[in-house]
C-alpha cells in the first residue's frame, strides 16, 4: 500500500493516467487556493463570501495535510540510501526543500490555532501554497538544477554586489552627510539610496546635490547596469549548460538502446520517459534520436542495422 501511495504522489514519475489525475487535482487546488486567497482580500467580498472562504480554506488544509502526512509516511520508498531508515529517511525528507514548502502550506493554520495572529497576515501567509507548484513545473527543476550548478558563480556575484553596495553608501554618506544631515544620516540609511541607485530605480527620495555625490550617482548608476547583467550572464549560461547535460544524457539513453541495432517497444517507453524526466521536447529529442542513427548507420525510421552507408536492409 505504501509504495502503491508513493507511485500515486508522483514518486515514480508523472506518466501514469492515475498520476496524472491526482497531479491535475492538486495543482488545480493549489490555484484555486491563491485566487481565493486575492479575492478574499476585497473587503466586500470577504464579507459576503466569508463562510464560503472559511469551508474551503478548511478543506484545502484537511486536503494539503493529508497530502503532507502521506509524503511523510512513503519516504522511505524513495530511492536514495539516505531515505531508507524508518525515521532518520523521514527526518531527512522532513528537511528537504520541497517537504518544507508542503509544511508551509499548512503551517499558518494551524499557528492561528495556538498563537494570536492578524487575519491579514495568515491571508498572506496562505499565498506560499503557491510554490507548490514547484513540484509540478518543469521550469522550477531546470532552475533548482542551474542554482545548484552554479551555486558557486552566483555566490561571486553577490559578493561582489555586497562590496560595492557598502562601497557606494559609505561614499556617498562621506560626500553628503554635511550637505543634508537629515537625508544621508548614516550609512545603513544611505544603503537604500546605493540599492535603489545600483537597480537603477532612483525613486528621488534620496538625491545628492554635491558635485561629488551627484558623480559618485552616476558612476553608480552606470556600475549597477553592468551589475544587473553580469547574474543574468551566470544564470544564461548554467541554463545552456543545463541543457547541453541533460541533451547528452538522452544521446546516452539513446545509444544504449540502439546497441542491438534496434529499438523495441519497451526501449521506446524507456526513452520517452528519459525524455519526460530531463524535460526535453519531442522535437530535441528526435532530433538527438536521428543524429544517433546516422552517426551509428541505423535505419532512421525502423532502427534496423543498414547493410551499406545509404541502403535499407528491405530494399536490398
Amino acid at each position: 500500500m505504501r509504495r502503491t501511495v508513493y507511485h500515486m504522489l508522483g514518486g515514480e514519475g508523472h506518466s501514469d493516467l492515475l498520476v496524472k489525475v491526482v497531479d491535475a487535482f492538486l495543482i488545480a487546488l493549489i490555484v484555486l487556493n491563491v485566487v481565493a486567497v486575492v479575492l478574499e482580500s476585497i473587503e466586500h467580498l470577504s464579507i459576503a463570501h466569508g463562510p464560503v472562504f472559511h469551508a474551503f480554506d478548511l478543506a484545502s488544509v484537511a486536503i494539503f495535510s493529508l497530502e503532507y502526512l502521506l509524503r511523510l509516511w512513503t519516504a522511505v520508498e524513495i530511492d536514495d540510501p539516505r531515505f531508507r531508515h524508518p525515521l532518520w529517511g523521514r527526518l531527512r525528507w522532513a528537511v528537504s526543500p520541497m517537504a518544507i514548502v508542503d509544511l508551509l502550506a499548512v503551517l499558518p493554520f494551524y499557528m492561528g490555532m495556538f498563537v494570536e495572529l492578524d487575519l491579514r497576515a495568515i491571508r498572506v501567509l496562505r499565498v506560499l501554497r503557491v510554490f507548490k507548484l514547484g513540484r509540478y513545473s518543469l521550469a522550477m527543476s531546470v532552475m533548482a538544477a542551474v542554482a545548484r550548478q552554479e551555486a558557486r558563480s552566483i555566490s561571486a556575484v553577490l559578493f561582489v554586489m555586497a562590496v560595492i553596495l557598502v562601497l557606494t553608501s559609505s561614499l556617498i554618506y562621506l560626500f553628503e552627510h554635511r550637505a543634508q544631515p537629515h537625508v544621508f544620516s548614516d550609512i545603513p540609511t544611505a544603503m537604500w539610496w546605493a540599492v535603489v541607485t545600483l537597480t537603477t530605480l532612483g525613486y528621488g527620495d534620496m538625491v545628492p546635490i554635491t558635485p561629488l555625490g551627484r558623480l559618485l550617482g552616476a558612476l553608480t548608476a552606470i556600475l549597477g547596469v553592468g551589475m544587473i547583467a553580469l547574474p543574468a550572464g551566470v544564470l544564461a549560461s548554467g541554463f545552456s549548460e543545463q541543457m547541453r547535460i541533460r541533451r547528452e544524457e538522452y544521446r546516452e539513453a539513446v545509444e544504449k538502446a540502439l546497441e542491438d541495432g534496434s529499438i523495441n517497444r519497451s526501449e521506446r517507453r524507456l526513452l520517452d520517459r528519459t525524455r519526460r524526466t530531463l524535460q526535453l521536447s519531442e522535437e530535441e529529442a528526435s532530433l538527438i534520436l536521428r543524429q544517433s542513427v546516422e552517426t551509428g548507420h541505423v535505419c532512421p525510421h525502423c532502427a534496423k542495422p543498414l547493410r551499406g552507408p545509404h541502403s535499407h536492409p528491405e530494399e536490398d
